[in-house]
């Protein structure tokens, strides 16, 4: 059974997919002008704009939760991992993802936006719903939601929790079990009071949790400031074949970059334009924008934070293809687990600091990232029963479920759960990239119709029969409201 998921994990997460993520980035940016560029100060203008109702979060909010679930072990691991395998070019491909995938981004929360409902009493979408609104697929938009349930709440919580019991247990030697019983009962008392409680947990805690590892990457980087220039030479150098002695992995710095940062930033794999959905914003475009700042939070910042700050120390090494088992630097390790690296590195400059504080940043960024799978379970499964009277039982089954995935995650190794839930992502971006390039139209007119209102100094309220889009009836109820 574990070699056939390994074949098709292989198949799912080959190369043809990475081609169809950065190339649908590459679309829509041209598609949309490159708004990632156009228009960065209006993102930042609309971070802080809205407010949340009885059936919505803020933009703030719906950025946090987004953040949530990107920002995780992806940003210390994955970084680790890419530097390992693809050299320091593998920073500079992962930086392209991010930029491409921006315009991504905007298309799918935009969707979210457009096409989302209410179901007891709060705003809900995601592909699920645009697929069937939009495209008139329900037998695509039902799929889409059953691999959505199992793999986010399911398979990846108990590999995160898992991460998050190891690296407590290294720093602190607290027993995985215990571990498992503390974030087990956080996680209750979080997702037991609804989408308004996860949607204060994540506005308080994820600007906390990046800015504070942000912080002591730059104050590492401050002790070596002049090798700064020096470093982003190196990437650029590497991601390119310029530098000697990084030929040998030349083709493997754009496949690891690419993978990780698609991995890190998630553009375009169907996960974060649930939670876009949620916010309460007079306009589509508005979470479109916000969402794809989002990405460069999660990669320009806090990846690249990671990235230099294990080439400046030095404390890396580069696998060496060319060799079996053979690396390009002598004298440094081989890469066990993708914290070491960065653990390593801090405690070139901390001493001893660095496994605790890698320990608690693993904590935050996973357990965040779990709170979001929630969130993102919950919304499928609330698409899949929005017409049966046993919903509520339903999603309470699920938060049950959950629990137990988190006590079992705690104490158990799970790399084949892992290549279930690569699996189940895999899909979910594969579904997601079709459906979003098939409904694309709705989206960048939602964009144009934005801009044209901004030009005429209104604050923009979206009507979508004025632009042609149909079946966004929810929209007529928020026009009114805003009128």
């Amino acid at each position: 059974m574990e070699a056939i998921v390994k074949i098709l994990n292989d198949i799912i997460w080959s190369n043809a997919l990475i081609v169809l993520c950065l190339g649908t980035g590459l679309y829509f940016s041209f598609r949309t002008r490159f708004l990632q560029v156009r228009h960065i100060k209006e993102m930042w203008k609309l971070l802080f704009e809205g407010e949340s109702s009885d059936s919505g979060v803020s933009s703030f909010q719906s950025l946090a939760m987004s953040l949530a679930g990107r920002i995780g072990t992806g940003n210390i691991a994955g970084v680790a991992t890419a530097i390992f395998m693809g050299g320091p070019g593998a920073m500079f491909w992962m930086w392209m993802v991010a930029f491409l995938g921006a315009s991504t981004a905007y298309v799918e929360a935009a969707l979210a936006q457009i096409y989302k409902e209410k179901h007891l009493g709060e705003f809900r979408g995601g592909p699920s719903f645009y697929i069937e609104r939009g495209l008139g697929m329900k037998w695509f938009a039902v799929l889409f939601a059953v691999i959505t349930v199992i793999s986010t709440g399911t398979l990846l919580p108990g590999v995160q929790v898992n991460s998050i019991a190891t690296g407590v247990q290294n720093a602190f030697h607290l027993d995985p079990l215990y571990c498992g019983v503390i974030i087990t009962v956080m996680f209750a008392a979080i997702i037991f009071g609804g989408v308004k409680r996860i949607a204060k947990f994540t506005e308080y805690i994820v600007p906390f949790m990046a800015i504070g590892y942000i912080l002591i990457a730059l104050i590492i980087l401050a002790v070596d400031f002049q090798k700064i220039p020096e470093m982003l030479l190196l990437i650029v150098k590497c991601a390119f074949n310029l530098e000697a002695g990084f030929g040998a992995v030349f083709g493997l710095a754009i496949q690891w970059g690419v993978k990780r940062g698609i991995y890190s930033n998630e553009a375009g794999q169907g996960t974060a334009p649930h939670i876009a959905a949620a916010a309460n914003v007079s306009h589509p475009a508005k979470q479109g924008l916000v969402q794809s700042f989002s990405i460069y939070i999660d990669t320009l910042f806090v990846c690249t934070a990671t990235g230099l700050m294990i080439l400046i120390t030095g404390m890396y090494n580069v696998n060496n293809p060319a060799i079996e088992g053979g690396f390009l630097y002598e004298g440094v390790p081989g890469l066990k687990d993708g914290p070491a690296y960065t653990q390593s590195a801090m405690d070139t400059v901390m001493h001893g600091f660095g496994a605790y504080f890698v320990a608690i940043a693993l904590f935050f960024f996973a357990f965040t990232t779990i709170v979001a799978y929630y969130y993102i379970a919950e919304t499928n499964v609330s698409y899949l029963t929005r017409n049966n009277k046993f919903s509520k039982v339903i999603i309470y089954v699920l938060k049950v479920t959950m629990l137990f995935v988190i006590i079992y995650g705690s104490v158990n190794q799970a790399s084949f759960a892992w290549m279930l839930g690569d699996i189940g992502v895999g899909l979910m971006a594969w579904f997601n990239i079709i459906a979003i390039i098939l409904l694309q139209k709705p989206a960048l007119k939602a964009l144009l119709d934005y801009e044209k209102q901004k030009k005429e100094g209104k604050d923009p309220v979206f009507d979508p029969e004025v632009i042609g889009v149909h079946n966004a009836h929810i929209w007529n109820t928020i026009k009114n409201h805003h009128d």
